[in-house]
């Protein structure tokens, strides 16, 4: 009785894993259309921050000075 208790955790378990992990590939494959629809016009929002999505402190240049841990 044990093993048989043990077996259905552990196939529940490897099934519960096997979906979880594959949600994100299946989100990202089902999607057909784009996320933004270039038949619209941006937002003002969208087009004042559209130049600094993703750029880090890139946008400002590298920091000059050296700055001791706290």
């Amino acid at each position: 009785m044990p093993r048989l208790r043990n077996g259905v955790l552990a196939t529940g378990l490897v099934a519960f894993a096997a979906v979880g992990l594959s949600f994100p590939f299946f989100m990202a494959t089902a999607g057909n259309k784009p996320v933004i629809d270039s038949s619209k016009p941006l937002s003002p929002q969208a087009t004042f921050r559209g130049p600094y999505i993703n750029t880090g402190s890139r946008d400002i240049g590298p920091d000059q000075g050296t700055h001791p841990k706290l």
